[in-house]
């Protein structure tokens, strides 16, 4: 087992990240860069929003959403599949709309869908998790080509991810109440294979929340209540920790022409009114230098 301590050598001191977008997220997460509209989309899952910010420009657009929405993802049919609470629907931005395309969860009323991402099959990979946060109740799904299953894995109360390495062939997940990232391999037909602890969250540092796998197969990861992200070596190796002047960050995506810009979504939820004062960038969405381009994205097939 890995214990996420700072190693000798590890990076402590890095770049500042910028707040580029306030929009003071309740719960802000699911940044992914869309090529297709040079633009940043991301999710405010209590505030029912989604949003697209264009740096090019440094303009917003947001849209409200019928329910909690967990994630966003460009799919093949030229628009975006969202994960709500009553499950994925098909998105338009033009028309605002919302059609329900799966609902995997109808049965447990009490969860809602939390992360995703797409594999280079087009696969959607996406989690689910009780929204009370007590209850192992949270599982991981697949979604492809019009057929959505479980995948087998053990359920979790709040699972966060799932992330892909570079190759496709290793699946990151996260058990955030449990602070551990897990790996599994995967078949070139998408069967998961054996897991492995890829990392444990010490006490103190906060929980883990959405992973993100950068060019170099590098995982990052958001620390909710840590005040950073972290970036680990394939090995589970901590490497990296960026701090930032607010708390709660969820999740980072690499956007920009090239990928080489980092953006993060943070969160207000959990913060009284002293730590809102002391934090009034809570919520925003920031950049920095990651020093490493990201993967590029894929368009889902569902």
């Amino acid at each position: 087992m890995t214990i996420s301590l700072m190693p000798a050598g590890a990076e402590m001191v890095g770049p500042t990240p910028k707040s580029v977008l306030s929009v003071g997220a309740i719960l802000g997460e699911g940044p992914i860069w869309v090529a297709r509209d040079a633009a940043l989309w991301f999710v405010d899952i209590k505030g029912h929003c989604v949003h697209r910010f264009d740096p090019a420009l440094n303009v917003a657009r947001s849209w409200t959403t019928p329910g909690q929405v967990g994630w966003i993802v460009p799919t093949a049919d030229g628009m975006f599949a969202v994960g709500l609470q009553s499950g994925i629907h098909r998105f338009d931005p033009a028309s605002a709309s919302f059609r329900l395309l799966h609902a995997p969860e109808a049965h447990l009323p009490g969860n809602r869908l939390n992360d995703a991402t797409v594999a280079p099959d087009g696969a959607l990979w996406f989690g689910s998790m009780d929204d009370a946060e007590k209850a192992d109740s949270g599982h991981i799904y697949r979604l492809h080509q019009g057929t959505c299953v479980n995948v087998g894995l053990p359920p979790v109360s709040i699972t966060n991810g799932p992330a892909l390495s570079p190759d496709g062939r290793t699946l990151y997940h996260t058990d955030t109440l449990g602070r551990h990232i897990w790996r599994t391999t995967l078949d070139a037909d998408g069967a998961i294979g054996e897991t492995s602890l890829f990392t444990t969250i010490e006490d103190g540092a906060g929980y883990p929340d959405g992973p993100t796998v950068d060019a170099e197969g590098c995982l990052w990861t958001g620390l909710f209540g840590g005040w950073a992200v972290r970036r680990y070596d394939p090995a589970g190796t901590l490497i990296r920790e960026i701090r930032f002047p607010v708390a709660n960050i969820t999740k980072i995506a690499f956007g920009g022409d090239d990928l080489s810009v980092a953006y993060a979504t943070t969160a207000r939820k959990g913060l009284d009114m002293t730590a809102l004062t002391e934090q009034p960038l809570a919520g925003d969405l920031f950049a920095f230098d990651p020093g490493v381009a990201g993967l590029p994205g894929h368009v889902a097939t569902i």
